[in-house]
């Protein structure tokens, strides 16, 4: 009989591993993959949501339309997971499976930020852009503040395309000039372990006249006075606030156990193997405390990597596979401007994140990269 394989999760980890099994072991393996959503976005395309380059529907990818050997796709909610048993409820069904893959991401908390739900936007997710779209008729002068809440975050370089593209939507729109734009970040620099690209960001925000405070974290929001307050006791007036929502692991995963020895709640992994601590369980993408940054292009290789193992278990064979923390992160300067850091957090004795400036050929690649994708996955 063919082993059973429940992934739960259909982000970048949760469709490369599904597509990689498919290829690789369609007749050895039963592949399940359980989403609660309908459809996949990539992350840039809320951007493009948020100015108005495209709607809502233009940048949905169906499940519908995922059709793998050996795959079946069921939309439903994850309700229980029980590691040690590997066993799974849902909305619909109760899993068994051989080996369990949780790829469930990160959700969004913006009641962490007392005053951010009241009065505060942000672009990451669909409705949430398609919110701040609605709103920039509106703001035509005053100080707007784009602010990260509280690392981790998803795309280390999204908030930072967030304010570029702002900029852009303001300077066409002729009041850019009436706005003052500030960011706000506890974070030391844009992207720690790039000093090139952290200074090509800052050079930016200088050229944009976007000012900004970086080591200083909001932690409430006086929506009657519009005043973000900071840690170290300091206060910022606002006409409209930007922010990047807290990120936690979905409660469906922390009441599962699997987060008791993680790093800062997320699920512990071995971070070469993916590996949790329960037998036949692996964990990645967002929802994994691998030391890398959450972002898409390390799901799927970390989809990879498991997806060696697995085929190396249901043949019998040993795996020595091993995630090295590597992959591309592009950086959109607006206008066009699109940029590449490529990152390897553990192939060697220290992080490397070489930097290419922006020009017409990565703006190329960063959108072919996501076409193939798109009919690797749902063609």
């Amino acid at each position: 009989m063919k082993r059973q394989v429940l992934i739960l999760g259909a982000g970048f980890g949760g469709l490369e591993l599904a597509t990689r099994l498919s290829e690789s072991l369609s007749d050895e393996v039963a592949v399940t993959v359980v989403d609660q959503a309908e459809c996949f976005v990539f992350g840039f395309s809320k951007l493009d949501v948020m100015v108005g380059r495209q709607a809502a529907e233009d940048v949905r990818m169906y499940y519908r339309d995922f059709a793998k050997d050996g795959v079946e796709f069921r939309q439903e909610t994850v309700t229980a997971i029980d590691p040690k048993a590997r066993t799974v409820t849902t909305s619909a069904n109760t899993y068994e499976p051989d080996i369990l893959v949780v790829t469930l991401g990160a959700d969004y908390e913006p009641e962490a930020t007392p005053g951010f739900v009241e009065d505060g936007l942000d672009f990451y997710s669909i409705a949430g852009a398609e919110r701040l779209r609605d709103a920039l008729p509106s703001i035509t002068s005053g100080r707007v503040i784009v602010s990260i809440l509280q690392p981790p975050f998803k795309c280390p370089p999204a908030p930072y395309e967030g304010t570029f593209f702002l900029h852009d939507v303001f300077t066409e729109r002729g009041v850019r000039d009436r706005i003052d734009m500030h960011f706000i970040t506890p974070m030391d620099s844009p992207i720690p372990v790039s000093p090139e690209a952290s200074a090509a960001i800052i050079a930016g925000f200088d050229e944009r006249g976007v000012s900004y405070d970086f080591g200083r974290r909001v932690t409430h929001l006086d929506p009657g006075t519009k005043t973000a307050h900071l840690a170290d006791g300091g206060t910022v007036s606002y006409d409209a606030f930007v922010g990047i929502p807290k990120h936690r692991v979905p409660t469906v995963v922390e009441e599962s156990g699997l987060t008791k020895d993680g790093i800062d709640g997320w699920i512990h992994v071995d971070p070469r193997t993916l590996r949790t601590a329960y037998a036949g369980v692996y964990a990645i993408g967002d929802c994994a405390d691998a030391p890398v940054p959450r972002a898409g292009v390390f799901a799927e290789t970390e989809a990879a990597i498991v997806a060696d193992h697995i085929a190396a278990d249901v043949r019998g064979d040993d795996s020595d596979a091993r995630f090295g923390g590597n992959g591309i992160c592009y950086i959109e300067f607006g206008g066009g401007e699109v940029a590449r850091v490529d990152v390897d957090f553990l192939s060697g004795p220290a992080p490397t994140a070489p930097f290419t400036p922006a020009s017409p050929e990565i703006l190329r690649e960063k959108y072919e990269g996501a076409d193939q994708r798109k009919v690797r996955w749902f063609s």
